[in-house]
């Protein structure tokens, strides 16, 4: 995977400490006052050296840039969701394979072994996956429900019966021990064999929180004064957050067009994650063996004995069959995977040609009366974690780029986009309540009960129930956050910082 690059990022970050704090290398001037950086007797103002964003444990770098979103066959759901229009995807990170068992239960251990002790339970049960969802009211399939998750022989299978809150909480734990690890192996904070409940890293906690040492016998210095200090996100030492992907950068690295670029020419544009219109390699080697693990048609799942050809019932391990250009696995078929957006149907034609994404609530630490932040939890399903609040609509009320905190429904649910020539709802401030104004909650006959609402996250890909029509990048389906299946998953995705291309 990427493990040789992790620990040569390891190596940098040392070497680019040492400069730090060694008083006696040579210092860059500001090119606008002419100060000395690193310079006590010039106050003090540290710059860190850096070089790079190096790559994370398990993913892989997506250049970003133009490509044309949605769908990329004939609309046979008439679903009408993803009208093709050209959009610009920032660069990025996204894990290789998708979040297995194996990995899965990593998550659920280390739940465990901090939270169920300390009287936590709820924090673990809420992150177990839903094992009964393999079951069928017409099928047997009692041994997925009791061996799946947890049997060695799956331990390589993509993890499902996660829900997208699951896949989201995943993602911020994630961040939380791979920036642990980085601190712990250049030595600024030692490794802690029993966390508390109250007391384990937080990666936002340790930036936050001056007095949140996390002991050491090895901490950073101010120049100015000596006194010892937390890394800061100045030293460029941490990583960004591990987070789902949202739809376009999903769809963008599942095309992987960049195999088929010349000099800024895309010459030859992709139903599928390959190239062509049928699900078969045309290698000589593998002549005619499907490239992806779905279902061929009404009860073909994997071929015929003695001669398997997806060789997936239902899923196959989450490094199977060929790489897209990106270097990614299983970008179609095996399992949906969630990613960030809220639905709506006519997202494709309002969101933003950079970085479209529906979904947008923004929240800041909540402050004590004197300005500081407030201590982290220390009961609740949230212990541990900094306390955050919606951004104030009073304090944004000027604002010309946002005004609310919750934007998941902008023009598709507030009360701007469902008013009449003869109300005057606009006028009103809280927009979570809007939603079912336009999408109508109300069960038939006194109304249409509309799925669509501000917790359908959207899900991408073919998995290993889906005819091949589900496979093309393009096609999207949603679900409500709270719920799972047998058949979606989820991988991570991270920001690229600096640079778009390596």
């Amino acid at each position: 995977m990427n493990t040789n690059k992790f620990l040569n990022f390891l190596i940098l970050i040392s070497i680019s400490l040492c400069l730090l704090v060694c008083n006696s290398c040579k210092r860059e001037y500001s090119s606008t006052t002419g100060w000395q950086y690193n310079n006590p007797k010039n106050g003090g103002f540290e710059v860190a050296p850096y070089q790079e964003q190096i790559t994370g444990p398990g993913l892989v770098f997506i250049e970003g840039g133009r490509f044309t979103m949605g769908r990329t066959e004939e609309d046979v759901m008439k679903d009408w969701n993803n009208t093709p229009r050209t959009v610009t995807v920032s660069s990025f990170f996204m894990d290789e394979a998708e979040v297995s068992n194996l990995a899965y239960l990593e998550y659920l251990y280390w739940l465990y072994r901090v939270f169920v002790p300390y009287d936590f339970i709820s924090v673990y049960a809420k992150a177990l996956p839903d094992t009964a969802c393999w079951r069928d009211k017409l099928a047997y399939n009692e041994p997925y429900v009791d061996y799946y998750l947890r049997h060695p022989a799956y331990k390589n299978y993509p993890v499902v019966g996660v829900s997208w809150i699951q896949a989201a909480n995943y993602c911020s734990w994630r961040t939380d021990r791979v920036n642990e690890q980085i601190l712990v192996d250049l030595g600024l904070i030692n490794q802690t064999n029993e966390p508390t409940a109250e007391g384990y890293f937080n990666t936002e906690a340790y930036l936050m929180y001056p007095d949140y040492e996390q002991n050491s016998d090895r901490r950073l210095q101010y120049i100015l004064t000596g006194e010892e200090r937390n890394a800061r996100m100045e030293d460029g030492i941490l990583l960004p957050k591990y987070r789902l992907p949202t739809e376009a950068e999903w769809e963008f690295a599942a095309l992987g067009l960049i195999g088929n670029t010349l000099q800024e020419r895309v010459l030859e544009r992709r139903v599928y994650p390959w190239n062509g219109h049928i699900a078969r390699t045309d290698d000589k080697k593998y002549y005619g063996r499907f490239v992806a693990n779905f279902k061929r048609g009404a009860g073909d799942y994997m071929g015929v004995a003695g001669n398997l050809n997806d060789v997936g019932d239902y899923t196959v391990p989450v490094i199977y069959n060929w790489p897209n250009d990106y270097g990614l696995y299983n970008m179609a078929g095996n399992v949906s995977e969630w990613v960030m957006d809220v639905y709506r149907q006519l997202s494709n034609e309002d969101l933003s040609d950079l970085n479209p994404f529906r979904g947008n609530e923004y929240k800041t630490p909540k402050l004590l009366d004197d300005g500081t932040v407030e201590e982290r939890y220390d009961e609740g399903e949230n212990v541990g974690q900094v306390p955050v609040v919606p951004v104030s609509d009073f304090k944004n009320d000027r604002r010309r780029n946002y005004r609310a905190a919750d934007n998941r429904n902008y023009l598709d649910g507030d009360w701007a986009s469902t008013m009449g020539p003869s109300t005057e709802v606009w006028q009103q401030k809280d927009n979570t309540k809007a939603t079912n104004k336009m999408y109508d909650k109300r069960p038939y006959p006194a109304g249409t009960y509309s799925l669509v609402e501000d917790k359908a996250r959207v899900y991408k890909g073919g998995s290993w129930n889906d005819m091949q029509y589900w496979l093309s990048p393009g096609q999207k389906r949603f679900l409500d956050e709270n719920e799972s299946t047998s058949y979606i998953g989820f991988r991570c995705a991270m920001a690229r910082v600096g640079y778009p291309n390596y």
